[in-house]
């Protein structure tokens, strides 16, 4: 038996999904990955989460620091005349918001479940080379003690 808790991964990763699929604009959601070519014109946008790597940091008498990581995948398609950036920009900015947390703290810590969800890293974006399908794949680093 553990000296201390272990952490649940599926509740922190079923948070940041609830939190995330609620953005506003998005019109399909899920935690199973699709190629955007799977995506029909009229389900985007679309936002998929898919996990990623888990780092543990263990430190003698200290509970275990876990660092899981995930992407979020956005898709938006638009046709016309219509900059496929002007409808993903808003998203990703409803995205950054959400995971802010509260105004005091600046952190989201997805009810408690974690120190912090955030986006850390590069987001990926293409809005061109696709025509009118645009892409953001989106870091998010979650700490966990």
């Amino acid at each position: 038996m553990p000296g201390y808790p272990l952490i649940n991964r599926e509740p922190i990763y079923a948070a940041l999904f609830n939190l995330l699929a609620a953005t506003s604009g998005i019109t399909t959601s899920s935690r199973i990955l699709k190629h955007w070519d799977d995506v029909p014109s009229a389900d985007q946008p679309a936002l998929f989460m898919a996990q990623g790597n888990q780092s543990a940091k263990t430190e003698r008498g200290k509970p275990t620091l876990w660092t899981l990581d995930a992407k979020v995948y956005i898709y938006v398609k638009t046709d016309g005349d219509q900059v496929p950036s002007s409808v993903i920009n808003p998203i990703l900015d409803a995205i950054e918001a959400a995971l802010s947390g509260n105004a005091a703290e600046n952190v989201q810590t997805l009810g408690g479940l974690v120190d912090y969800a955030r986006i850390e890293g590069t987001i990926e974006t293409d809005e061109g080379t696709l025509g009118t399908q645009a892409v953001a794949i989106i870091p998010i680093s979650i700490l966990a003690s």
